[in-house]
């Protein structure tokens, strides 16, 4: 069994929390999808049903923040637990524009593996000098 384990004081990249992943996806949007309310947009940023295949990172269009994929092509762990299960946002090459959604979530367990899911991470800010 996979243990996921936060390590304390510990800075640098991890998986976002789930609001984290939601405020990147949305980009400023309180719309379904960061592209607005019209699902023909959405293929045009994200690899979605009917695909049979995830596609390479950063093919589709960008969100207004210059993220990729945000909305399709795997499902993506975040940090949360949702009771013995992590929390998956986004949607896949294999569901339709309804998951695609920027408001959707799923959970798993963290010792699945399966072609539609994948992860991106994100940076801490604490204990990073950032400059001007």
């Amino acid at each position: 069994m996979d243990k996921w384990e936060q390590v304390e004081g510990a800075n640098g990249y991890r998986l976002p929390k789930e609001l984290e992943w939601e405020y990147a996806c949305r980009a400023g949007s309180d719309t379904a999808w960061s592209t607005g309310s019209d699902e023909s947009q959405l293929a045009s940023y994200c690899q979605m049903y009917p695909s049979k295949l995830a596609s390479v990172c950063g093919q589709k269009l960008p969100n207004a923040w210059g993220l990729h994929d945000m909305h399709g092509n795997v499902r993506e762990w975040c940090w949360d637990p949702q009771g013995s299960f992590r929390v998956l946002r986004g949607g896949g090459w294999g569901f339709g524009a309804a998951v695609c959604r920027s408001a959707v979530r799923y959970g798993d367990v963290p010792s699945i593996r399966d072609d539609i899911l994948g992860f991106r991470v994100a940076l801490s800010s604490s204990g990073i000098s950032q400059s001007p």
